[in-house]
């Protein structure tokens, strides 16, 4: 019978892992009944062989010779030493017969302990905790003797510190509790549970300060592990759940002193007990394998589940500010729950990508992101990428003058996420790269009407903006300079480029100009940063081209359009001046960002030959009549075509100076070297026309403000009138009733 897909599929990836773990389990039975047989055959030995026969009732007890007994080993030899030879037997007693079985069994595991001490198979530790407690009994004892009334005081005030058992192993044993608190199922609930369920402790504020001091002074498991179920129940205040919980909160002011305990102290104490080591790649190292960290293990799963809890449900800014440092500072101790940050990386990056938040939480979201990927293995890096790369995308659907400062945070953080391991980052670009590439051709060679949305949106906009500015921070030249070989982004420059230009020219109306530029300027930033030459001169002038740049416009009196948040030009503005204006000074921007990029290359005179051509044929038929007669644009365009036959000149100038020729790459390449591009003639044009710009763009900002206010004053005016007409409508009822009073009066008296 043949197998079916999913019997194969078992046996490749989960029947290998189960035969590994039933060999691993059948050696630990092995070893087990070895043990097991090993302790029978020697108490047999020790109980039963040297017992007299007539007496069955009767046991020899070993005793653990001592140095004192110097006399017993005198005369002996070393066979007879291993052989047992120096047990001391001691006087058989005859046992009461009311004894209980309790007794028999206890009496019986302490002679296997002896025996066990005998054949050493005690572990050093035991041993070290044993000899730990004896002395500790001997000192309490002298300190009894020597100072009577000091061992009282400490009997009434400190009476831990006279217990034998170790007040850490005390607090680790209650940390333990938390487990089969959280484990417990509701079925199986006790009488007791069921009674005292809704029962909870209040918390109260002197309780807080006495965990606080237990935390800061003594770094006590056991304050730490009642402020985290305290902490489990402020995380869920106001739900139906939590009635279930230890204890519960009622006091504003206890709960907010609580939070900042829970969340400042609860660190300080993990990295007291186990502290935290940072190599010097960047990573961590703890020491998951110590039975303190199992022990803390049940603390920590319980804690962060409430943090995560918490976070999802927090409004406040300021209040996910403090929760997020807090976190920050357990992310090495997170690192093995590995379902659990599957969901906190979620929460996390909603919380960086959302435009609502403030910028403050927002910043410490990315620390925490950061930490994850920097101290992670490579897949939790991956997946932490891939969900920062998904929640730019969604933060980026809607871009709106107040939403764009937190788009550019998100992307500036983005950048910096996708750097720090440039391997992983070309694989995951490399696919993100390709699907944009699959987007754009499915929109060409689909022939419906909406095809075209798959590309032109802000998301895919963003997208290509995103690694453009990715690229060009990490294939920076001089930064590859420095370290001396190629980034490994590198070699995604060509297909994002590629894809650039397909989407800029997918549909080349006027209206679709706005979105054209943002590409432009992506591409611009691009080869500014990593020296590739982009021929965009081409891609630039047709815009000079079209309908919308060619007719004369008509008046209106619209706004202007703000290119840096719109994709597309409304209808209402198409062959309209305003629209006409402002794509013109586009026009001349870009085109002079770009030549400045190559004012200083020696073949900038023969690169610039096609657009002056092109240029001046436009304003010859502007000229004639022919063409636009927008005079503003005209002259523009004029004196940017002058800036470039000036900065021509000037280079032809310097290659005069020059000895070497085109085949010299080395000596070619190394010509702009030594000139400055904002002394050139064209730089000097580029860098005052940005301040032109820059100074506009405040002057704009400051009368967006003021608008706002004014807005904001007629709305408080309205709406305080409003109040007012109310108020006066409320006084004329009143008026009305009080009428309506007296004239029943009358009427009443006339009846009378």
């Amino acid at each position: 019978m043949a197998k079916s897909k999913a019997t194969k599929k078992f046996e490749k990836n989960k029947l290998p892992k189960i035969l590994e773990q039933r060999n691993a389990v059948k050696k630990i039975k092995q070893r087990h009944n070895t043990s097991k047989k090993r302790k029978t055959e020697d108490r047999e030995y020790y109980n039963d062989e040297n017992a007299p026969d007539d007496d069955s009732k009767t046991q020899k007890k070993p005793k653990v010779a001592s140095a004192t007994d110097g006399d017993l080993f005198e005369n002996m030899s070393v066979e007879q030493f291993f052989q047992g030879g120096f047990e001391v037997p001691s006087k058989p007693e005859k046992k009461d017969k009311k004894q209980s079985k309790k007794e028999k069994s206890g009496k019986r595991k302490r002679d296997e302990d002896a025996v066990e001490d005998v054949n050493g198979t005690d572990s050093a530790e035991e041993g070290e905790g044993e000899n730990a407690i004896e002395s500790h009994k001997d000192q309490l004892a002298a300190l009894a003797e020597k100072d009577p009334e000091f061992f009282k005081y400490l009997q009434e005030n400190d009476s831990e510190l006279l217990d034998f058992k170790m007040a850490e192993e005390q607090d680790l044993d209650e940390i333990s509790d938390l487990e089969e608190e959280d484990d417990k199922p509701s079925s199986k609930k006790s009488k007791k549970d069921k009674s005292d369920e809704g029962k909870s402790n209040l918390v109260k504020k002197s309780q807080v300060e006495q965990w606080e001091k237990s935390m800061k002074e003594q770094k006590s498991l056991r304050a730490t592990r009642e402020v985290v179920l305290a902490f489990r129940a402020a995380a869920h205040v106001g739900e139906a759940e939590e009635k279930n919980f230890k204890y519960s909160i009622a006091n504003p002011d206890v709960y907010h002193d609580l939070l900042v305990l829970a969340l400042k102290q609860i660190p300080e104490v993990l990295n007291h007990h186990l502290p935290v080591k940072e190599l010097s790649n960047g990573r961590i190292r703890i020491s998951t394998d110590s039975s303190k960290f199992k022990t803390l293990t049940t603390l920590l799963k319980s804690h962060s589940a409430s943090l995560l809890h918490l976070l999802s449900n927090l409004t406040d800014s300021s209040t996910t500010k403090l929760v997020l440092n807090s976190t920050l500072h357990l992310v090495p101790y997170l690192l093995s729950f590995r379902r659990f940050l599957r969901d906190f990386v979620k929460q996390i990056v909603d919380i960086w990508s959302s435009p609502s938040t403030e910028d403050s939480a927002r910043v410490t979201a990315y620390l925490v992101l950061r930490k994850l990927i920097v101290i992670g293995d490579q897949t939790l890096q991956e997946a932490c990428l891939k969900s920062a790369y998904n929640g730019l995308l969604k933060g980026c659907r809607g871009t709106t003058p107040h939403t764009l400062p937190s788009i550019n945070l998100m992307k500036n953080g983005g950048i910096d996420l996708f750097g720090i391991d440039e391997d992983l980052s070309y694989m995951l670009g490399f696919g993100y790269i390709r699907q944009l590439a699959v987007h754009l051709r499915n929109s060409i060679t689909n022939n419906s009407k909406e095809s075209y949305k798959q590309v032109y949106n802000w998301q895919y906009v963003h997208s290509l903006d995103f690694w453009s500015r990715v690229l060009s921070t990490h294939c920076d030249g001089l930064k590859q300079a420095e370290k001396g070989k190629q980034s490994p982004l590198h070699p995604l420059i060509y297909p994002l480029v590629q894809v650039t230009l397909g989407a800029a020219r997918l549909i080349p109306t006027a209206q679709y100009f706005p979105l054209r530029l943002h590409l432009i300027r992506s591409l611009i930033r691009l080869s500014r940063h990593t020296g590739v030459y982009i021929p965009l001169a081409s891609i630039i002038l047709e815009m000079l081209s079209s309908n919308e740049m060619k007719k004369a416009p008509k008046a209106s009196t619209l706004k202007p359009l703000d290119f840096a948040v719109i994709i597309r030009v409304p209808k209402s503005y198409l062959r309209t001046r305003i629209l006409q204006d402002g794509v013109g000074d586009q026009i001349v921007e870009v085109l002079s960002e770009y030549f400045v990029l190559w004012a200083t290359s020696v073949a900038f005179p023969e690169l610039v030959v096609p657009p002056v051509v092109v240029v001046r044929k436009y304003l010859k038929k502007a000229s004639v009549g022919d063409g636009n007669k927008n005079v503003r644009f005209n002259n523009a365009l004029a004196g940017l075509v002058a800036r470039l036959e000036s900065n021509a000149k000037w280079i032809e100038e310097k290659r005069r100076e020059v000895s070497f020729g085109p085949g010299r790459m080395d000596e070619v390449m190394g010509f702009s070297k030594g000139l400055e591009w904002e002394k050139s003639p064209l730089g000097v044009y580029v860098v005052t026309q940005r301040n032109v710009r820059e100074e506009r763009r405040k002057q704009l900002e400051e009368a967006k403000k003021e608008e706002e206010r004014r807005e904001k004053k007629a709305k408080e005016k309205k709406a305080k009138k409003q109040a007012e007409e109310e108020e006066s409508d409320e006084d004329m009822s009143d008026d009305n009733d009080d009428s309506d009073e007296s004239l029943d009066l009358d009427s009443d008296e006339d009846n009378e």
